[in-house]
């Protein structure tokens, strides 16, 4: 079978390539060793697929469907791995192999076109909310995790240093706010968690051995306020096209700081950092549309 990557997967890796970089290129042999030594019945390339990832649908040597999950190494495959090991399935996908590979991880298969997004709003992020919870565990006390301090600094250069890009005196405006929100945030962190990094609705799959499980982290430890942000800004497109939007968006801080005990300010401040570090990253690569849905979304915060 051709290994062929998604479009979006392509573009995705593009957008953050270093130079000289060959995974894609490498991509189809890689993934052919991996499913030969494994002796794996391919299905099918899961499409559209994530932004980071090639998630392959096989069946193992028994019959036992799961997936083959190859990342590159800035994607931080192995602090994926180290996380769902940690989480053991509790509120995530199980790894079927503790160790398959270097970027290479097989996964309990869970139902890849069903995610809770496909839920009406409020019931989504009820269900979402309700996984979330589980994951924020603590962390070994040997970790190597990044930690939200870690992530966010290297963010916070990048904003700074592009003072807004071309957004104009608004968006440079923003970039100040999220940063004073940021060193705010981490001058007295209420606690240390094992986070997911990167939780939305589609990260979130209905499963067999319970109904919902998270997949695709990218775990970082810290406050549960940073996990729980990029969840306020889900479905932002709905929430820009309706009058009422900034106004929904208050109502869903509030709601969703009550139902998992967050503060809410420190929620607000989060959201706030991590829509502007979006919408600003956006710009950079040139995908000006998102950056406006997102830099608008923040405007309201």
């Amino acid at each position: 079978m051709a290994f062929e990557p998604p479009q979006r997967l392509v573009r995705a890796l593009g957008e953050t390539a270093p130079s000289g970089d060959d995974w894609l290129e490498k991509l189809p042999e890689v993934a052919q060793q991996a499913v030969d030594l494994r002796e794996l019945t391919v299905e099918r390339v899961q499409v559209p697929g994530g932004r980071s990832s090639l998630v392959v649908l096989v069946r193992r040597a028994d019959g036992t469907p799961a997936v083959l999950k190859l990342a590159p190494r800035r994607a931080r495959p192995e602090s994926e791995r180290a996380a769902l090991a940690r989480w053991g399935g509790l509120g995530a996908v199980q790894l079927v192999e503790p160790f398959a590979g270097e970027g290479v991880l097989v996964l309990e298969r869970l139902h890849p076109d069903v995610s809770v997004r496909s839920l009406p709003e409020a019931k989504a992020l009820l269900e979402a909310a309700g996984t979330l919870r589980r994951l924020w565990v603590e962390p070994p006390g040997d970790h190597a995790f990044e930690t939200v301090a870690e992530r966010t600094g290297r963010q916070a250069r990048v904003m700074r240093d592009s003072g807004g890009g071309s957004g104009g005196a608004e968006v440079a405006s923003l970039v100040s706010a999220a940063l004073e929100a940021r060193e705010a945030l981490l001058a007295a962190p209420p606690e240390v968690r094992l986070l997911h990094g990167t939780f939305r609705q589609s990260k979130v799959l209905a499963a067999e051995r319970v109904p919902w499980l998270a997949v695709g982290p990218d775990p970082v430890v810290g406050e549960c306020a940073f996990d729980l942000a990029r969840l306020v800004r889900d479905r932002v497109e709905d929430l820009i096209a309706t009058p009422s939007g900034a106004s929904t968006t208050r109502r869903r801080i509030k709601r969703l700081a009550e139902s998992l005990d967050v503060d809410q300010e420190r929620l607000r401040g989060w959201t706030l950092f991590r829509a502007v570090e979006s919408g600003v990253r956006a710009l950079r690569v040139g995908r000006p549309r998102d950056a406006e849905l997102l830099l608008e979304f923040a405007g309201w915060l």
